[in-house]
C-alpha cells in the first residue's frame, strides 16, 4: 500500500528575497530548504507516519543505534528546472533501486521504490521555489537517507528505523572551469573487499576514505584512488566517484562492479557512449595498465563521474615515488567534454531524452 504523506507547512519559511539571494550563489550543502520529509518503520506497523514538516534539528537519544553501529544508507540526486519552468529529477527509480540493495546489505527494511520516488517528489513539490534556474548548472540537491533510530545498544538490526529526505540548492561543481584533477594513488588504504560494503551507499564507506583523502591533499592532489584489497593491483574508484579510461581507438574501459558503488551517472555514461558508437568494457583494470597506457599515449583521456560533478577530467596520477600525466592536463579531453555536455543537456532539458531518464515532478 502506498504511503500517505501529510504536510505541515513551516511557520517561518525563508522570505522570497532570502531564497533569491541564496540561489544566486548557492554553494553546496550549506543552506537547506524550508521543509524535510520523515517516515518511520517498526516491525509491527511497517513504514508509516510519512510527513513533511519544517526543517529542523532531530532529537536523538544518546543510545540511538546509528551512532554506535553505523547502520544507515543514503542517496544523492538532483532536481533540475527546465526553461519552461518545469522541474525534473534524473533516474530517481535507479536511486530507489540502489537504496533497496544498500538496505539489504545493511539489514535495514526496504522502502519500496515507488514510495521512495513519491517521497522525493513530495518534498520537491513543497519546496519547489528552492529549485534554481538552470543558469550556471544550478540545481536542487536531494539527500534521501535511512538510519537505525532505535535507542538500544545491542548488536542487532534496529527495530525502529527512520527514512528522511532533505534538500539543498547547489551551484556548479566547477567554479573555475572544467579543470583536470590531480589524483593520489594510495597504497596504504583500501576501500572495500569481496563480501564487504563497497557496493552499498553507506556513510561508513565515505568515512573510511577520509584519511586517504587527507593523504592525497598532503601531497598536493585533489582526490584519492583506491586499489583492490586482494592484490593491490586493480583500480576500483575514487573516494566518491567512478572512473573511465578512453583509448586512442575510441574504446572505453571502466572498472567492473562488485566491490565498488554502482553509480547512477556511471551507468548513464555507458549508455551514452554505446549510442555514440564507442565500445565500453566493464572489467578489472590494472594500475600498471593506467600508468603505461597514459605514458605511451594509448590512453588518451581519463575521467571520473558522480552526481555532484557529473563528469570530471583527470590529468595526473601521482604515487609515492612517481607520477604520470596524460595529454589532458590543462583542460578536459574532447570525449570527456562531449559526454559531459550530452548528459547535462539531457538533465536540463536542452536535448531530447531518448533514454527516458528524466522524471517530471512539476
Amino acid at each position: 500500500m502506498s504511503l500517505e504523506i501529510t504536510t505541515t507547512p513551516s511557520a517561518s519559511p525563508r522570505s522570497d528575497e532570502d531564497v533569491a539571494r541564496v540561489l544566486e550563489d548557492p554553494g553546496f550543502g550549506t543552506t537547506f530548504t524550508d521543509h524535510m520529509l520523515q517516515v518511520t518503520w517498526t516491525p509491527d506497523d511497517g513504514w508509516h507516519d510519512a510527513r513533511i514538516t519544517a526543517y529542523g534539528p532531530l532529537s536523538l537519544d544518546p543510545a540511538t543505534a546509528v551512532l554506535h553501529y553505523a547502520q544507515e544508507t543514503f542517496e544523492g540526486m538532483k532536481a533540475y528546472r527546465h526553461a519552461d519552468g518545469s522541474v525534473w529529477t534524473f533516474r530517481p527509480e535507479e536511486n530507489a533501486a540502489r537504496m533497496v540493495r544498500s538496505s539489504h546489505r545493511l539489514a535495514l527494511p526496504v522502502l519500496e521504490p515507488d514510495d521512495f520516488v513519491r517521497c522525493v517528489d513530495a518534498l520537491v513539490e513543497v519546496d519547489q521555489r528552492w529549485v534554481p534556474d538552470a543558469a550556471g548548472e544550478k540545481s536542487l540537491y536531494l539527500r534521501p537517507f535511512m538510519f537505525a533510530s532505535e535507542a538500544f545498544l545491542g548488536v542487532r538490526p534496529s527495530q525502529h528505523v527512520t527514512f528522511m529526505v532533505i534538500a539543498s540548492p547547489a551551484g556548479s561543481y566547477f567554479k573555475g572551469g572544467l579543470t583536470p584533477l590531480r589524483l593520489w594513488l594510495t597504497e596504504d588504504y583500501t576501500r572495500a573487499g569481496r563480501g564487504g560494503m563497497g557496493a552499498a551507499k553507506t556513510g561508513g564507506n565515505y568515512a573510511s576514505s577520509l584519511v586517504a583523502q587527507q593523504e592525497a591533499m598532503a601531497h598536493g592532489c585533489d582526490q584519492v584512488v583506491f586499489l583492490d584489497v586482494a592484490e593491490g593491483r586493480y583500480v576500483e574508484e575514487l573516494g566518491g566517484m567512478n572512473m573511465y579510461f578512453v583509448y586512442a581507438d575510441g574504446s572505453i574501459v571502466t572498472p567492473e562492479t562488485g566491490t565498488i558503488l554502482e553509480g547512477i551517472t556511471r551507468s548513464a555514461i555507458i549508455d551514452l557512449a554505446h549510442k555514440k558508437g564507442h565500445k565500453v568494457e566493464e572489467r578489472r583494470f590494472g594500475v600498471d595498465e593506467w600508468r603505461e597506457g597514459v605514458a605511451s599515449g594509448e590512453i588518451t583521456e581519463v575521467f571520473a563521474c558522480g552526481t555532484a560533478a557529473v563528469v570530471t577530467p583527470v590529468g595526473t596520477l601521482q604515487w609515492d615515488g612517481g607520477e604520470v600525466s596524460g595529454a589532458a592536463t590543462e583542460e578536459a579531453g574532447p570525449l570527456t567534454k562531449e559526454i559531459r555536455q550530452d548528459l547535462v543537456d539531457i538533465q536540463y532539458g536542452r536535448a531530447d531524452d531518448g533514454f527516458g531518464w528524466m522524471h517530471r515532478v512539476l
